[in-house]
């Protein structure tokens, strides 16, 4: 029967220690031939050994454990890699036999020497574009080229080295979250995968850290989630953000290899502003003469919120002028628009004093502690005369005369009077 050929050095070597004398080119001191794998299946084959022909050929029921063989992958010798030793029970060391290999890579990847058995790699291997190569080893009677043996099957496994770095599904992650958030507010998720082995030592185990973003946020460890760290972070103040979080693998130790990625966080708007007037008083003039319904002036109330949290409405709260004139927003620059409601007399009044408020019109609760969302100002509106014409003391008269009088008699008197202030005369 076949059976591998382990040389008397071999032993079960730690990972990290191959890999180490791998990396520095100390894998002389390595010592192997084939290294027993824990955890692969004890197998009993049926065996068919050779006689002199295929008439005595017979039976013979046996049980090893199969060892695979295995070889680091990306080796650097100027040699060919050796990678194990395959012996039939039936070679008496005369020459006699011969050994065969086909399969995967047989006779390109790797080579028997037909004479000895022995197995050797001509390439370097990468595990991560083929981990497991399957061969069927066979020997043959040289003089009768009949085989001695029955074809036998093993596994050549590439054992895998930290050969790389962790890699992110993303070169730039975007993501958002409201202001003023609390504390471990989940902001977004990072994932990176590493194409080593990750059920061999720890070259695919990733730690995430975070390289630029502190204190403002931080993440996780092991699920790259990351989160809020700073409590009432202003978008006013700022609102845009960039983190950066490296990947390592490893588990994070010191030599692993690492890959970072950018993620680029904005805050968004909430109402935590409320309007304020920049002025307490202001003071407009209207000539008397101005139609209902025509603009007195405006007035602004600014807020640093944006969009809806921004949106303000104003009202006429009280003053002599309540009911003279009224106050409407101007939903694209969110001004307030002062108009007039009645017709206007300076001689009647000429001075109008108003309170005006202005109010956000989406009021979050939860902000309700930072002040009344609200404000307001004084408005001063001068009425301004107008040199209106003559007016009659009454608008008709009836005056009787008779037909004989001289000429140039009176026969009655009309009177006006100018309505304004300074009352100039009137021809």
């Amino acid at each position: 029967m076949f059976e591998p050929v382990e040389s008397p050095s071999s032993r079960t070597i730690d990972p990290l220690r191959l890999q180490r004398l791998f990396k520095e080119g100390r894998q002389h001191e390595i010592g192997f031939s084939a290294v027993k794998t824990s955890g692969f299946p004890e197998k009993e084959k049926v065996l068919v050994l050779s006689g002199n022909s295929r008439r005595d050929l017979h039976r013979s029921k046996r049980s090893w454990m199969w060892n695979q063989f295995f070889l680091l992958e990306e080796y650097t010798g100027t040699d060919y890699q050796y990678v194990g030793k395959l012996h039939s029970d039936q070679d008496k060391g005369d020459g006699s036999l011969k050994y065969i290999l086909s399969g995967d890579g047989a006779g390109d990847l790797f080579i028997i020497n037909e004479n000895t058995g022995d197995i050797q790699a001509t390439k370097r291997l990468d595990r991560e574009e083929k981990p497991v190569y399957i061969l069927r080893a066979q020997a043959i009677n040289r003089r009768t080229g009949r085989p001695v043996e029955p074809e036998s099957e093993f596994i050549i496994k590439i054992h895998d080295i930290n050969d790389n770095e962790p890699m992110f599904t993303k070169d730039v992650y975007n993501a958002s979250i409201p202001e003023m958030s609390d504390v471990g507010t989940f902001v977004v998720q990072v994932t990176a995968t590493d194409a080593d082995d990750p059920t061999y030592g720890n070259s695919a185990k990733v730690v995430y850290s975070i390289l630029q973003g502190q204190p403002y946020f931080s993440v996780e460890s092991e699920t790259g989630i990351i989160k809020t760290a700073l409590l009432n972070m202003d978008r006013e103040n700022r609102e845009q953000y960039q983190v950066v979080i490296q990947a390592k693998d490893m588990g994070g130790q010191m030599g692993g290899l690492s890959g970072t990625t950018t993620v680029n966080i904005t805050l968004t708007d909430v109402n935590d502003n409320p309007p304020r007037f920049p002025q307490s008083t202001y003071q407009f003039k209207a000539p008397e003469s101005t139609p209902p319904d025509s603009p007195v002036g405006r007035i602004k109330a600014n807020d640093a919120d944006v969009d809806e949290n921004a949106e303000i409405e104003y009202s006429i709260t009280e003053g002599d002028g309540y009911d003279m004139f009224e106050i409407t927003t101007d939903k694209d620059t969110q001004e307030g628009i002062i108009t007039v409601k009645k017709a206007l007399d300076f001689e009647n009044k000429n001075l109008y004093i108003l309170k005006v408020e202005a109010s956000n019109t989406h009021v979050d609760p939860r902000f309700l502690y930072l002040g009344p969302f609200k404000d307001s100002a004084t408005v001063r509106i001068q009425v301004e005369d107008v040199d209106e014409p003559p007016v009659f003391s009454r608008p008709a008269y009836i005056m009787e005369v008779k037909e004989d009088v001289p000429i140039n008699s009176v026969i009655g008197t009309v009177t006006a009077q100018d309505p304004d202030a300074a009352k100039n005369p009137v021809k």
